[in-house]
């Protein structure tokens, strides 16, 4: 399929969330529309499939004009969409998830050709090396066989154009491997893919061509050829470091323990075994990073350490002293700061100041409590100084923190959880959805509490961020730690760990990834711009892409 978007602009309200668009896919190409979040990307494709409809533009689909009102039009127009959050019906099986809404039904009883739509998923198996069983239940297959799944939806239904909106985020290093794989034998089919994405390494590894959205409107167009700094330079607007600079850590005594910690969902007998005999400690002045796919204890091990949940077994101790069963505000008042992985939900309060949210954790004492009152005063000089160390961009500290862009919000959480003496620092998921300048500045703050002497605990579910920042990595699987291991360890042995292999087993299977191919010995995505000469790998364009539109209206 040859698309063309030509000028979609699509506003909400006030808001322009894209800009002028203009973007050509060609047939049988790999083309990775590259942004930071929020830049525009999913509500593109969302209008490409049909979600959403532009104020302005239009679509071509081999040189004819289309128009979609719903995603059933863009169906059978050939379009096919796998979304980052898969639509998949957890008990069902792999041949009922492929078949739905498109059931081969049986004219006499009407009910669903089980024997077909199993033939369907074995013929598009064996072509593209899926490997799926028809009768395996989709909430008993990993995340990234689940996706395979959504690929094959897509097929079934005559996709001539696959859009994948960030395919890699619940993805182990050897799954994303697995993935690329599929992604270039569909391309050398003859299939148009829209590779949505944020990750540089990836983007290098697998595109043909790159188009890069920053604020709503096409900024550029690369080749694979261009350095990964190019490309951030392109995504932010401005030079960008992209590795974590940081000294040895020089480890001191040991702040937190944990010793044989289980924690079970609520529901008795049937409750599921969230953690299971979790054990680690943290030295003072190190960062352990805690690795996995989410969905494997993170979040609730984060939870348990700041006493929102309650370990069923085990102990906890800081400094010496035990906080299994203490409470939040005990925690908070022993000096742990924690980063919490959403913070609209948990870490603001969106309808509070600026100044108020920057004075949550310690509200209550001096010199911000005066008896029962709070001093406002305080209040205001504590959030001005604050403004200025954390370099939260605003216009008015007693504005609702809610003005404030997604990068500044978790600033200003960052900023508040590290003022004051910590004896613990938990930062879960500190840079998501937030810019790349602001993760630059996350990290130098996180490494700069641990030069103090701060014990760090990293959850992310960016493996890039944790081999960073971390001094050694724990690598969680199901509720378990399946290994602690050098911050130097290779991505792709995390990768076998990540899946619930031992560090032994992992060092044995291990094999380099193309990811790590890119890093280590310059790589790149193969087409028709891969092997441009370096100084034609990027072609920069003004705010509004001009140059981009008569780019693509030459081909």
């Amino acid at each position: 399929m040859h698309l063309e978007l030509r000028g979609i602009t699509k506003r909400f309200g006030s808001f322009v969330a894209n800009d002028g668009i203009d973007l050509t896919v060609r047939p049988g190409e790999i083309h990775a529309l590259l942004g930071e979040n929020g830049a525009g990307k999913s509500t593109l494709m969302n209008v490409l499939y049909g979600l959403y409809r532009p104020e302005e533009g239009e679509i071509l689909i081999n040189g004819e004009p289309a128009s979609f009102s719903n995603a059933a039009d863009a169906v059978a127009a050939g379009i096919g969409m796998v979304h980052q959050h898969f639509m998949l019906i957890p008990v069902f099986t792999v041949a009922e998830s492929v078949a739905l809404g498109f059931e081969p039904i049986n004219p006499v009883t009407r009910l669903l050709r089980r024997k077909k739509a199993r033939g369907l998923v074995k013929e598009w198996s064996a072509q593209f090396g899926f490997d799926l069983d028809p009768d395996a239940k989709i909430e008993d297959l990993p995340v990234g066989v689940q996706q395979r799944v959504e690929i094959v939806k897509a097929l079934a239904r005559g996709a001539e154009l696959l859009v994948l909106d960030e395919p890699t985020a619940v993805l182990t290093p050897q799954e994303t491997d697995g993935l690329m794989k599929i992604m270039r034998g569909l391309a050398d089919s003859g299939a148009s893919i829209i590779f949505i994405t944020h990750k540089l390494r990836e983007v290098k590894a697998v595109a043909d061509r790159i188009t890069v959205i920053r604020r709503g409107a096409v900024v550029g167009q690369a080749s694979p050829e261009a350095s990964q700094e190019e490309l951030a330079s392109m995504m932010v607007g401005r030079p960008v470091l992209l590795h974590v600079e940081k000294k040895p850590a020089t480890p001191g005594k040991v702040a937190l323990r944990v010793e044989d910690v289980s924690l079970v969902s609520p529901g008795g007998e049937t409750g599921a075994t969230l953690l299971d005999r979790v054990s680690f400690d943290i030295r003072e002045g190190e960062i352990l990073g805690v690795a996995g796919v989410q969905g494997n204890g993170q979040t609730e091990l984060a939870e348990t350490l700041l006493g929102l949940r309650r370990p069923d077994s085990g102990l906890i101790s800081l400094n010496g002293k035990p906080i299994s069963n203490a409470s939040v505000r005990r925690h908070i008042d022993a000096g742990i700061g924690f980063v919490p992985e959403d913070r609209s939900t948990d870490g603001m309060i969106a309808s509070f100041s600026v100044a108020e949210n920057l004075v949550l954790n310690q509200y209550r004492r001096p010199p911000f409590a005066r008896g029962p009152a709070m001093s406002v005063s305080e209040v205001a000089k504590n959030a001005e100084k604050r403004v200025v160390e954390f370099d939260i961009r605003l216009s008015d500290v007693n504005g609702p923190i809610s003005n404030l862009s997604g990068g500044n919000q978790q600033k200003a959480v960052v900023a508040r959880e590290l003022s004051g003496n910590l004896s613990l620092f938990i930062a879960n998921q500190p840079t998501r959805g937030v810019d790349v300048g602001s993760i630059e500045f996350i990290h130098k703050r996180i490494v700069a509490e641990r030069d103090k002497g701060t014990p760090v605990l990293l959850v992310s579910s960016e493996l890039d961020e944790i081999v960073g920042l971390s001094d050694r990595i724990a690598v969680m699987y199901r509720g378990q730690i399946v290994g602690i291991v050098p911050a130097d360890t290779p991505r792709s042995v995390l990768g076998v760990m990540m899946a619930g292999g031992t560090p032994e087993e992992a060092a044995e299977q291990a094999e380099p990834t193309l990811t790590d191919r890119v890093e280590e010995e310059g790589v790149s995505g193969r087409g028709q711009d891969s092997f441009a000469p370096k100084g034609d790998a990027l072609k920069r364009f003004g705010p509004k892409g001009e140059a981009a539109r008569e780019e693509n209206a030459h081909g």
